[in-house]
């Protein structure tokens, strides 16, 4: 997607400022409202950012990169309990993808007591989420199967 010099301007304040709101982007951005906010990002900036389980808008590793964030250390990305347990597990990104029940199963048989109560559609979510964040790929076959988009290494994973 090639952005606008409006669209890769207001990215980088998104890298920026995140995790942010509509309201803060609302006054850097000089809109209206929040609303207008929410319709920009979803016009232009689809791609390049997701909402945490907070709310909060932040930014894709792919958008930091876009922009040039040169960052000595990768920006902490935030996870669910659930999103972490499957990262744990899901397959690198040299290694031949996974479905979502092998992902399931994999989790549990890693965490045991820790996986209790998760089903196939937690799990679904959570690589959904992940993918959205930019860390996980999907590679569709008979049924979608995912593995990590970078290396587990290159990902800090923010402390709650």
């Amino acid at each position: 997607m090639t952005l606008s010099a409006e669209a890769h301007e207001r990215l980088a304040d998104l890298v920026a400022l995140q995790p942010t709101k509509n309201s803060d982007l609302q006054d850097r951005w000089g809109l209206d409202s929040g609303s207008a906010v929410h319709q920009y990002l979803e016009s232009h900036l689809r791609e390049y950012y997701y909402r945490d389980e907070d709310s909060m808008i932040r930014a894709t590793a792919e958008a930091s990169t876009l922009v040039g964030d040169d960052a000595d250390e990768a920006p902490a990305v935030h996870m669910s309990d659930t999103e972490r347990l499957v990262f744990d597990v899901i397959a690198g990104p040299e290694d031949r993808s996974q479905s979502v029940v092998s992902v399931l199963h994999a989790v549990q048989d890693e965490h045991g007591a820790d996986a209790d109560g998760l089903d196939a559609g937690g799990v679904r979510r959570a690589l959904q989420t992940l993918k959205r964040k930019g860390i996980i790929e999907v590679e569709n076959r008979t049924v979608p199967t995912f593995r990590l988009a970078v290396p587990r290494q290159e990902v800090t994973i923010a402390d709650d």
